[in-house]
């Protein structure tokens, strides 16, 4: 049998650009070779696309290689990448592609938006204030906050507030990634992730939580730096994971989402708390997501099997509906 051609996407534009190289290298390195011929692309820090060797190819040589193959899985998080914009340009390529399509992508990378649609749905988000770069240094300090950008992932630019002399600082961090910022409540309860995904046949297999244990909040430097503890499967009551599961697969439809996504809550005293949707997790080994899955009984390469299985079974679905 044939192998299939697939071109996996690192790199980007954005802050997450390293984070993004390590996952695509870890699904380059995953991808079983008896069954994939595995091409490279990258997208180097001022948006040049190039080649497997580094060598700049340019947008449109770019897109003949996404034309060349049978699947495209994009690892490009945050802007630019995980926003829709890998999505687009793949649905315009017409390539099949692994993941969120463009509106999972815009709104999961939304974090106002997504509170609004996980609202509609029923599932609680921390409160949160919506400033401009005109207004957020107006806002006043009353209690403990969390400042972050809108549109950002890995943590960028997120810090946790306790006096009104660090306040200044937390809004410049944030506005250095964007234009917009939330500054939310500080909610207390166990930081907990849940993963869902879609199989080929449109059934979804939802992992078993998986707890980040860290002192305060889980920002850039835990997140990278080594100090964080991940539990997986995390020490639950069946109700709270039965809650916890139920909550991510709502969220999960809510935003038409494809391929796999990590939803992360707060577990406090009342319940889980949505704090946000990511819809191109981080996919090294150590990463969250495989973790989830390993505990779930299915190792790396059968994940990466089955989001290409997805993949290709959507894009069968869509020719035959047009």
């Amino acid at each position: 049998m044939s192998r299939l051609r697939a071109v996996v996407i690192g790199g980007g534009r954005n802050p997450e650009h390293e984070v993004s190289l390590a996952s695509a290298a870890a699904v380059a390195a995953g991808l079983d070779r008896s069954r994939y011929e595995v091409v490279a692309l990258t997208i180097d820090p001022d948006g040049r696309w190039c080649d497997g060797t580094g060598a700049e190819i340019g947008l449109s040589r770019a897109t003949e290689v996404l034309r060349g193959c049978d699947v495209a899985i994009p690892m490009v998080h945050g802007r630019l990448g995980e926003d829709g914009a890998l999505a687009a340009l793949c649905e315009l390529v017409g390539v099949p592609y692994v993941g969120s399509g463009i509106g999972a992508g815009a709104i999961g990378m939304d974090k106002r938006v997504t509170k609004l649609l996980a609202n509609a749905a029923g599932i609680p988000t921390a409160a949160a204030v919506l400033l401009d770069r005109s207004a957020a240094h107006a806002y006043r300090f009353r209690e403990p906050v969390v400042v972050k950008p809108v549109s950002a992932g890995s943590s960028v630019g997120v810090s946790l507030v306790t006096s009104a002399d660090s306040l200044t600082d937390a809004i410049d961090a944030a506005l250095a990634v964007d234009e917009h910022i939330l500054i939310e409540e500080r909610l207390i309860g166990r930081e907990i992730d849940v993963a869902v995904l879609r199989r080929a046949d449109g059934s979804t297999v939802v992992t078993p939580p998986l707890e980040i244990v860290v002192d305060g909040v889980f920002d850039r430097v835990s997140k990278y730096g080594g100090n964080a503890v991940f539990r997986v499967p995390a020490a639950l009551h069946d109700e709270e994971r039965w809650e916890l599961e139920r909550a991510a697969e709502r969220m999960y439809d809510a935003l038409d989402c494809s391929g796999v996504a990590r939803i992360d809550f707060f577990l406090t005293a009342d319940g889980p708390v949505l704090n946000e949707v990511n819809t191109t997790p981080g996919f090294t080994a150590q990463s969250q997501v495989p973790r989830m899955f390993a505990a779930a009984g299915i190792r790396y390469s059968a994940l990466l099997d089955l989001l290409v299985e997805a993949a290709l079974a959507r894009s069968a679905a869509r020719r035959i509906m047009s």
